[in-house]
């Protein structure tokens, strides 16, 4: 029922189970800015790593932009004109100093020019700087396709009765990319893009997700012959991707088509995430031109995608799509070393459960070859073994690593799951091994 559906959907809230995993948290002095924690970054740089593999066999490479621009390069891209009530814009005035400024390098004082102040915006997102970057080199058909990737923050004015957890927020970071391409290489981009998406949505255990292509909008600019070459091109990599897909006629940005994807999460709802967006409004605008095989200029065709989005909102979908119970591989606590609480070899057993850690977590060989780093931390609380394993499971970590006075002489660990299934002795090496197994078959 419907009431059954709000209770589970509470049940999962991502900002009770932030809260109560220690995942991030917000404060009243930067609404819609979240504070993300150890654990949280924990799976946020896991996530990270894991677009970066991606990226690598995709080719794409990864740039870092500036977060304000002068507003004169938002003129020149449209934003200034068409999203500036969705930015927020710093006047030169309001950061430069009333005294006198002057580095420590400096004899003479500046004072500053407040009346010919420009004023900067701060990036809502990253295309216009990745269009600066190809301009600034001459570039030849050979070069392309050319494919940027950014994590760089960005910043929305979203309104203060919209703001909501990690899911509608001001500040995020976004798996942000732009392909600048010939027009012949439009439909394998997309088809690379889309196969990019399913890779990553498997990943993440998202198997039910559909494609909508929304189509040219009333106001359009450009050519109608330019829009039907794009989504036909679109159109072609969706039916060859194999999933289902729709159409959302005239819902297009005005500047090209797109491709949006929508997951379905566990309880049946349905978040939009990755998109991709065809875009010849802005090559135009900032005059890119690369040499083409016939010794002309011509301009290139880009490419907005995003596989995941908002890393932030992601963060949240990800929350309540396994209701805080994390895979092993992307669990911020994947495992906790408990010792058997007896007078007689305490500080032996507490040693022990040091150095499993440590093993474990690599962190003291950090550069070996096999550094793959799993999150372990030690039960310390002296509680009596029955109480601290369900504590362990009800902080959700995979895995529980009992040690005692017959696993310190043998040189093994009692190996628990969070489920309260019981795998057995094992060695540090075989244990070692499985957790390599589960975080390469992201289980």
């Amino acid at each position: 029922t419907h009431q059954d559906r709000l209770e589970a959907a509470a049940q999962r809230d991502h900002r009770a189970i932030g809260k109560e995993q220690k995942l991030f948290m917000m404060h009243r002095w930067a609404p819609g800015s979240g504070f993300i924690l150890p654990h949280g970054l924990r799976m946020v740089n896991t996530i990270m790593a894991t677009i970066r593999q991606k990226y690598a066999k995709y080719g794409f490479d990864e740039v870092s932009t500036p977060l304000m621009f002068n507003s004169q390069m938002w003129e020149m891209s449209g934003h200034w004109e068409n999203y500036r009530d969705d930015m927020f814009t710093i006047s030169a005035d309001a950061i430069s100093s009333k005294q006198p400024t002057q580095s420590c390098c400096d004899h003479h004082a500046v004072e500053p020019d407040t009346d010919n102040a420009p004023v900067f915006g701060l990036k809502p997102m990253n295309c216009p700087g990745h269009c600066l970057i190809f301009a600034s080199d001459q570039r030849s058909y050979k070069d392309l396709p050319i494919r940027y990737a950014d994590f760089s923050p960005l910043h929305r004015n979203e309104i203060a009765g919209a703001l909501s957890g990690l899911t509608r927020v001001r500040k995020f970071h976004q798996d942000d990319g732009h392909i600048f391409c010939a027009r012949n290489q439009v439909e394998g981009e997309i088809e690379n893009c889309l196969s990019l998406i399913s890779e990553m949505y498997k990943m993440f255990g998202f198997v039910s997700y559909e494609f909508a292509l929304s189509t040219r909008p009333e106001n359009y600019m450009g050519e109608i012959a330019e829009w039907d070459e794009a989504e036909a091109a679109l159109k072609d990599a969706l039916n060859n991707s194999g999933r289902r897909w729709v159409i959302n006629k005239g819902d297009g940005a005005f500047y090209g088509p797109k491709i949006d994807v929508r997951v379905q999460d566990a309880l049946g709802r349905k978040h939009q995430t990755a998109t991709i967006q065809l875009d010849f409004q802005l090559p135009q605008r900032f005059q890119l031109k690369y040499n083409g095989s016939d010794g002309q200029w011509h301009r290139p065709v880009m490419i907005h995608r995003a596989v995941l989005g908002s890393m932030e909102r992601m963060l949240a979908i990800l929350i309540e799509h396994w209701g805080g119970k994390w895979p092993f591989w992307i669990n911020p606590r994947q495992a906790i070393v408990i010792p058997t609480t007896t007078a007689v070899s305490a500080k032996r057993l507490t040693d022990r459960a040091h150095e499993i850690r440590d093993m474990l977590a690599n962190d003291k060989n950090p550069e070996s070859v096999d550094s793959h780093r799993f999150f372990v931390d030690i039960d310390v609380s002296g509680n009596t073994l029955n109480r601290a394993v369900r504590e362990a499971q009800l902080a959700q970590y995979s895995f529980i690593l009992v040690v005692g006075e017959k696993e310190l002489e043998s040189g093994t660990v009692d190996v628990r799951q969070r489920q309260g299934g019981r795998i057995g002795v094992k060695t540090i090496a075989e244990v070692k091994a499985m957790f390599q197994d589960l975080v390469e078959t992201y289980q």
